[in-house]
């Protein structure tokens, strides 16, 4: 089945997936392995990073608050302004392990970490 694609300021999630992301001095911190949706808003709510794997096995899982994330089309990736050591500290799973969104203390703890503004976690379901 074709996929969308780009269509304007629109982006089809099958072409974020796989979009690699970098800091701001273009270090390579690895690419969005999927992005997780708020489901009563709409709003993206993060991008799932992998990083660390090595041919695509291993590595961890961050999840990195969409508002941080900027894209650059120059780069084809998306730009966070955090040197990689920091992230490597960032709360994380291991790529066997599923991420859990339902902790809204979690949550909390994952957008101060990265200075997100968005407050989506906060709003009754």
């Amino acid at each position: 089945m074709p996929t969308i694609g780009e269509r304007g300021r629109l982006i089809s999630s099958d072409k974020v997936e796989g979009t690699r992301v970098v800091n701001a001095t273009g270090d390579d911190l690895g690419h969005i392995s999927e992005i997780m949706i708020d489901k009563p808003t709409g709003q993206v709510a993060y991008a799932v990073l992998k990083y660390g794997s090595f041919v695509g096995l291993g590595g961890k899982l961050f999840a990195v608050p969409w508002d941080v994330l900027s894209y650059e089309p120059a780069e084809d990736a998306y730009v966070v302004d955090l040197p990689e050591d920091r992230l490597r500290d960032a709360p994380s799973m291991e790529t066997t392990d599923r991420l859990d969104f339902s902790d809204s203390d979690r949550n909390r703890q994952i957008h101060a970490y990265y200075g997100s503004g968005a407050d989506w976690y906060n709003q009754p379901f």
